[in-house]
């Protein structure tokens, strides 16, 4: 059943809407994603624990849900937020409403909302603790909005990662093992490398350097997660212990683990990147690739300098990343950039086997621009291992 609902960010804004599922109150970061389809993969992906998630889409649901489409066993998001959720699922690979899935979860859905007055509100003003509930309760949710703590400094990671190791194999004869850590991993990710043939065996974010090389793997990947990356010291260390002793390749979480191993900084996005239509340079080539990303904080490689990071109007161009860096592991160069605001989106240590993207090639949901990531990660195992 439907009741007047209202979402509160910690500034004290309202926006009123109709509520189902989950009562509440349900609390997070609010974040906006401009996908116009994948709302189910947003939904169950780890990287979205914390968050209330605004669909700037105008209508969301209608091809409903199904068990094929999910990234985890469950949703993460903390709230889901839409204009219209639509009432029927209209696909032959329904096996439910949308909103019948987020209630069957307990996921508190908030609809009738006017996103694109709330969309407008987070890009002006950050991204930032907001509670959705019942209207009746405006001026209590209002205070628990204020109260709630900014995701910088959060360690989400330990609240989705994987509590024992276990491993997927290929369906055809395998060319290597990748050891992943689980910071959040999604399920397309895993069937990523496993339709490379390779054999993935995913484990605990906590897991050592030395647990890890116990396993014998040809390569190691680093999954995307949830929060801010500097509270993980432990998967840090891991990777500093890891580096130029196997191949290494990350994405989102994983790529600020690796730059933070290799001495970078991170820092949090005014409103971050979420959504399927993010324009990425090469900086190699200068191609453009259309991504999937999911981050709220980005690598800054001008901390491994004396230099200040410059700023630019217009158009960014590669002038607002260093040419190259030099850390304890030998010389880092950036790879990638997205052309909305500059930000590194990609670096390559030249000096030892590893790289690293901000976004996820897996695409789901998304386009394949960058799924050929996955490929050239095979090359440098399949290499390697000759």
């Amino acid at each position: 059943m439907r009741r007047d609902g209202v979402l509160v960010t910690a500034d004290g804004t309202a926006f009123q809407g109709r509520m189902l599922g989950s009562p509440g109150p349900a609390t997070g970061e609010v974040v906006f994603n401009t996908s116009m389809t994948g709302y189910q993969e947003v939904a169950s992906d780890p990287s979205y624990a914390g968050q209330v998630v605004v669909m700037t889409a105008p209508q969301i649901g209608n091809y409903g849900a199904n068990a094929e489409d999910e990234q985890s066993d469950r949703p993460y998001v903390a709230g889901f937020v839409t204009r219209s959720l639509s009432r029927i699922a209209s696909s032959w690979r329904a096996e439910a409403r949308f909103d019948e899935y987020l209630t069957h979860h307990g996921v508190t859905i908030l609809t009738d909302v006017d996103t694109r007055r709330l969309t407008r509100h987070v890009r002006r003003h950050g991204a930032m603790p907001a509670a959705i509930g019942d209207l009746a309760d405006l001026a209590d949710l209002a205070d628990l909005a204020a109260s709630l703590p900014p995701m910088t400094g959060q360690d989400l990671v330990s609240t989705v990662t994987t509590e024992c190791a276990w491993t997927e194999d290929p369906h055809g004869a395998p060319v290597g093992r990748v050891v992943a850590y689980d910071f959040g991993i999604k399920r397309d990710i895993v069937r990523a490398m496993v339709g490379r043939d390779l054999t993935v065996t995913v484990v605990p974010a906590s897991t050592s350097a030395d647990d890890v090389l116990a396993l014998e793997p040809d390569a190691v990947f680093l999954s995307n997660g949830p929060g801010d990356p500097e509270p993980l010291q432990g998967p840090v260390a891991a990777v500093r212990d890891l580096l130029g002793r196997i191949p290494i390749f990350g994405i989102c979480l994983g790529h600020q683990v690796l730059g933070l191993a290799l001495g970078a900084g991170t820092y949090k996005l005014p409103f971050g990147h979420h959504g399927g239509n993010h324009p990425v340079r090469r900086l190699a080539d200068g191609q453009v690739d259309i991504t999937s990303q999911n981050h709220g904080f980005a690598v800054d490689l001008w901390a491994l300098t004396d230099r200040t990071a410059p700023t630019a109007p217009g158009i960014p161009g590669a002038d607002l990343l260093p040419d190259r860096v030099v850390t304890d592991f030998g010389e880092v160069e950036p790879t990638h950039q997205n052309l909305n605001d500059g930000t590194l989106e990609g670096l390559r240590c030249r000096d030892v086997e590893a790289f690293s993207v901000q976004y996820h090639p897996e695409a789901a949901p998304g386009p394949n621009d960058a799924a050929v990531l996955f490929d050239e990660f095979l090359e440098r195992i399949v290499q390697d291992g000759c």
